[in-house]
């Protein structure tokens, strides 16, 4: 079977289909096919005969965007096996077989339905297969094949990243390049010069230029200056086939601007101004602005200005706004047209940024001239000082001078002024101000100590123009006078103890003055000179404005005396000197040997302690409540007392115990105290209390003479043995007490009951060196001779 393509129509095609043919007899061969033959020889086997393929195999082309009303012709497919009887049938599958691409079954024609485009898909694969019409079987093995879509110049180049947006430096050199840009085509790049493309530019000479081949946009001047020309509108042109007549063509626009730098210095617009400042400017306010152009922008155009010489150099300060670039003109000193009525200054505006490159067109800097014309403005009168200090005594009259404020029309004028005080606050109205002269004059009689200072503002103003005030402030320093006496500095609580010694520093007191240290740093101590001498007590001035107290006396009694009062007088070096008397109080208090104090009078105690009337009556209604337990314990323990006998089922040892206690040496009617000294009275016997007896014991009868010679211990081991013997003792142990002591002894009783009470001059001071245990004893001799003493 061949294959024929009438495709081959041009003289172009005609070679590539001789071509491709060759190639395919070449490679493949002629190859007919047969119908398989099995020839039986006699004697032989079967012999199976591989069938030959009869294709003359060719790629099959078609055209693109094909706009014909019939079907487009693409080839025929033909076999050896077909006869022209219409025997062989055409079979033709794969990519678009049926839709795009039909086939007649019988001759084998293959005819494009629809018109193609390469630039969506550039071939397709089908299958062809020859098979018998009567017995649908396949004549030739099924073989597969390509239709290639042969590409047309049908695409214009496109600029896929456009328009384009691109800066370059002013005063660039000539051919620095700007921007490439690139076109692309959908055609076949591989077949003609339908994808070829060369770049031209349409607009935009002769500031720039293309590269055809590669699209790089460069700049065709020299020195482009942005001031003169900022923006450019370049339109570059793509066109395929290489340029020739009959090629698309595609174009874009890019948007070229200048960027800038440095290289227009500042210049001012006149070398000569003159300003106008009134003498009333204040110190630091803004009084004129100045500018020098620079047809830069950016930081290129940043300026500092400064004042490089000139008068007023010293007056003025010049600063640069950021902003808008300007110099902005700043008063340092006040202005005086009286002084001086005009300045200059010469003022330079140079760049910040400088760019080295273009330094032979500079200096990047520019002078200029200022003239400042001082006005004349009428001012407020000008006080001769900032500020005035003026002193007044104390209890001066109303009416006393103080002092005087001056001031003057600093004008040529030179007006009359007027003084008066602001009277915003209360210290203002104390003083008055002559208005005519400026005294200020004491409206009060002052008092140092209650106020040492005082603040006011006295005004002045023109007489002509009472519109123009100034003020200045006045410090008033009031001056002392000793007209405070001298006090002691604090209430003293004073303490003696009683066994004090003679000499004994017992309180140092301190005295204070309201006056100042002129009139009250030196004070004198004294006793009152009007008084008698005091025997207890005197007071030592140390001349360091203190002073001690000390007693006169040796020991002091608070049973006898518990408080003293001790006067005194303090007087200052003051002139003239003023003193002041006081009265000292001196408690009488129980001290230990160091000198703590121990005990005061209860009333001084209460009293120092602070304690209030309420806490007094709680303090004794507890009292009352812990008595009335105790009374109610007691009452309670006597009521429930067991009974003195004991079961005689209770056998168990115990000892008996007795609440009852006698009065004392003293109580001699409690009981005869004779039995405790004469032996001679425990002769009788007596019932024992703890037990009750069964048989009454006969009575023992004992010579007063025995009992008077024994001692003690054979009266106890007589006692013990009766017992032993007595059948009414209890079988277990007892404590048995007898009330007898033995004879009297030889050196007496020492017992105060029999003694005579009498004076005794002996000195029993040293009881106080014995220690505490004598503490006791030593206070009530002290006391009692100091009654005697009294």
């Amino acid at each position: 079977m061949r294959i024929t393509s009438t495709s081959c129509i041009c003289p172009v095609l005609v070679c590539l289909c001789f071509v491709q043919r060759c190639y395919g007899a070449a490679h493949h061969g002629s190859i007919k096919v047969t119908r398989n033959q099995t020839k039986h020889i006699e004697g032989e086997t079967e012999v199976h005969h591989r069938p030959k393929r009869g294709w003359v195999w060719n790629q099959f082309f078609v055209l693109e965007e094909h706009m014909g009303p019939d079907p487009q012709y693409v080839g025929k497919l033909h076999s050896n096996s077909d006869k022209g009887d219409g025997s062989v049938k055409y079979i033709l599958t794969g990519e678009g077989a049926g839709t795009i691409f039909i086939i007649d079954d019988t001759t084998g024609d293959i005819h494009s339905t629809k018109s193609l485009d390469r630039e969506q898909k550039t071939h397709y694969v089908l299958h062809a297969q020859a098979i018998d019409r009567r017995t649908n079987k396949p004549l030739e093995p099924e073989s597969e094949f390509i239709i290639k879509v042969q590409d047309i110049n049908d695409n214009a180049p496109k600029f896929t990243d456009g328009p384009y947006i691109v800066t370059v430096p002013e005063m660039s050199e000539m051919g620095t390049s700007v921007l490439q840009v690139t076109a692309t085509d959908a055609d076949d790049p591989t077949y003609g010069n339908s994808a070829r493309v060369v770049y031209s530019i349409l607009q935009g000479q002769p500031y720039f230029s293309v590269d055809p081949k590669t699209g790089v946009i460069r700049t065709a001047l020299h020195n482009m200056d942005r001031e003169a020309r900022e923006h450019y509108s370049v339109v570059i042109q793509a066109k395929d086939m290489a340029g020739q007549v009959g090629g698309l063509s595609g174009s874009t626009t890019v948007n070229i601007t200048l960027t800038d730098v440095n290289d227009n210095p500042p210049r001012f617009p006149q070398k000569h101004y003159q300003l106008y400042v009134p003498e009333s400017a204040q110190v630091g306010s803004a009084v004129g602005k100045i500018k020098a152009n620079d047809a830069d922008t950016g930081s290129n155009a940043d300026m500092k200005y400064t004042i490089i010489n000139g008068d007023g150099a010293g007056v003025f300060s010049i600063s640069t706004d950021k902003e808008t670039r300007e110099g902005i003109l700043s008063l340092k000193k006040p202005l005086n047209y009286e002084k001086k009525k005009s300045y200059t200054l010469n003022i330079e505006g140079a760049n910040t940024h400088l760019d080295f490159r273009f330094s032979h067109l500079g200096p990047f800097k520019d002078v200029t001239m200022l003239k400042i014309i001082v006005g004349d403005v009428d001012e407020p009168p000008l006080f001769t000082m900032p500020s005035y200090v003026m002193e007044v005594y104390e209890n001066a009259k109303i009416g006393t001078a103080i002092g005087t404020v001056t001031a003057q029309d600093p004008d040529a004028a030179n007006s009359l002024v007027r003084y008066f005080i602001d009277h915003n606050t209360e210290e203002d109205r104390y003083f008055t101000i002559d208005a005519n002269t400026g005294t200020i004059k004491t409206a009060k009689i002052f008092d140092r100590e209650e106020t040492p200072w005082y603040n006011i503002t006295v005004a002045a103003s023109e007489i002509d123009n009472p519109g123009l005030v100034s003020h200045v402030p006045v410090g008033i320093r009031i001056l002392d006078v000793n007209d405070n006496p001298p006090e002691l500095a604090r209430e003293y609580d004073i303490v003696v103890c009683e066994n004090a010694k003679p000499g004994q520093v017992i309180q140092t007191i301190t005295a204070t003055d309201k006056d100042n240290s002129a009139n009250g740093a030196r004070f004198h101590f004294s006793l009152d000179e009007g008084l008698s001498l005091n025997p207890n007590f005197t007071l030592r001035d140390n001349e360091d404005n203190t002073a001690s107290i000390l007693t006169r006396r040796r020991r002091y009694s608070r049973t006898t005396q518990d408080i003293y009062y001790l006067p005194i007088l303090i007087s200052d070096g003051g002139v003239p000197p003023l003193s002041s008397s006081s009265t000292l109080t001196v408690r009488v208090c129980a001290c230990e040997r160091d000198g703590r104090v121990r005990t005061c009078h209860a009333e001084a105690f209460l009293s120092s302690a602070g304690l209030s009337t309420g806490a007094l009556i709680a303090i004794l209604l507890c009292v009352v409540i812990l008595l009335a337990i105790v009374v109610l314990f007691i009452t309670l323990r006597r009521s429930k007392k067991e009974p003195l006998i004991i079961s005689e089922e209770d056998v168990r040892e115990n000892v008996v115990t007795y609440d009852d206690e006698g009065g004392g040496e003293e109580d001699t009617e409690a009981f005869d105290i004779t039995a405790l000294r004469n032996p001679s009275a425990a002769e009788e016997l007596k019932y024992r209390r703890d037990v009750r007896p069964e048989v009454k014991p006969a009575p023992r009868h004992h010579p007063s003479s025995s009992l008077d010679s024994i001692n003690v211990q054979e009266f106890i081991k007589q006692r013990l043995a009766e017992a032993d013997l007595d059948p009414s003792v209890p079988p277990y142990d007892s404590l048995q007490t007898y009330a007898y002591e033995g004879h009297r002894s030889e050196a007496g009783s020492i017992s105060s009951l029999d003694s005579v009470t009498t004076q005794s001059d002996q000195d029993y001071n040293y009881l106080g060196d014995w220690g505490p245990e004598f503490k006791k004893l030593a206070e009530l001799y002290g006391e009692i001779e100091s009654e005697r003493t009294t």
